[in-house]
């Protein structure tokens, strides 16, 4: 669904798109010819978090309460909020674009467990989560979102189904990494990681997604963010509920997924992953995803 405002406010729409009951897909595109201030009553029903990637340009939010926001090109914004009135504002011919996944309480209970899912939506206002630069893989995954989401990508080869199946994957990937970062297991590493032993896992982490090339090992992570192989384990395990070598391969399926949808050739897309061969890699891909690297290669939308 595609909404337009008036032509003489410039070109402004936004679209939306439900993936399934309690998630859902928003695309802002604002170009404004003069200075924009829209009212907002919240639309959403009961509490929801949402996680805006700013794509370009840049916004901000201005709550009756008096709480505020930034939306910046580049950056991920996440808040958790019950209904609340407030003012989006968008500044005189500057070009805005962002991608926002919107889910409820009920989508969350399913996919993070009714304990985790209240951590995230304490409360009846509005709670700035987190604003942090958007990760390699965020935009990789926001970029192949908003192609799915272009007009004409029902067209594309892999039928409707195929498009749905895609924006899911693209959409529950984009919004675990968001989970991890937020880390709800928080009150237990306070008792048990220090704030530099979390600095350097987080860091462990992004080492991970910028070197998915390499052959990592726990003894190399260890060494390179100077902490012992024992914090290492135990710190992945507090924050993001996964061994080191469980989330490395999180990582590398998703970025394998995306560069072949690219066009990469299978065997091009698996060693950038860290696969030197491609029978190895075929196997690994078609036990994550349940289909064959061939079967994504060069699906892109028009």
């Amino acid at each position: 669904m595609r909404l337009h405002l008036p032509d003489e406010l410039g070109n402004c729409y936004t679209e939306h798109l439900e993936l399934e009951p309690g998630l859902s897909l928003g695309r802002l595109h604002y170009h404004p010819t003069r200075a924009l201030i829209e009212e907002s009553t919240g639309p959403h029903v009961g509490r929801v978090m949402v996680v805006t990637l700013g794509l370009c340009g840049a916004s901000g939010y201005l709550g009756e309460d008096a709480s505020t926001l930034r939306f910046q090109a580049g950056h991920t914004t996440i808040t958790a909020f019950r209904a609340i009135r407030g003012e989006r504002r968008y500044d005189r011919a500057q070009a805005v674009s962002q991608l926002r996944l919107v889910i409820n309480e009920d989508a969350l209970h399913k996919y993070v467990g009714r304990e985790r899912a209240a951590s995230i939506l304490t409360g009846a206002g509005l709670h700035h989560l987190s604003f942090h630069p958007s990760s390699h893989t965020s935009m990789a995954h926001a970029a192949a979102l908003t192609r799915y989401m272009q007009p004409g990508a029902n067209a594309h080869n892999s039928g409707e189904n195929g498009r749905r199946l895609d924006l899911h994957i693209h959409a529950l990937s984009l919004l675990a990494e968001q989970f991890n970062r937020l880390s709800p297991a928080a009150p237990i590493a306070a008792n048990r990681l220090s704030a530099y032993d979390i600095d350097r896992i987080e860091r462990a982490r992004d080492l991970m997604a910028e070197q998915l090339h390499r052959p990592l090992t726990h003894a190399y992570l260890a060494a390179a963010v100077g902490i012992n192989e024992h914090k290492l384990k135990e710190g992945f395990r507090i924050l993001y509920n996964a061994t080191p070598m469980t989330l490395l391969l999180e990582l590398r399926m998703r970025k394998a997924y995306t560069l072949l949808e690219s066009g990469q050739q299978v065997a091009q897309a698996g060693w950038q992953v860290g696969y030197k061969y491609p029978n190895n890699f075929s196997v690994a891909f078609t036990r994550y995803f349940g289909r064959s690297p061939k079967s994504i290669f060069g699906r892109r939308c028009g």
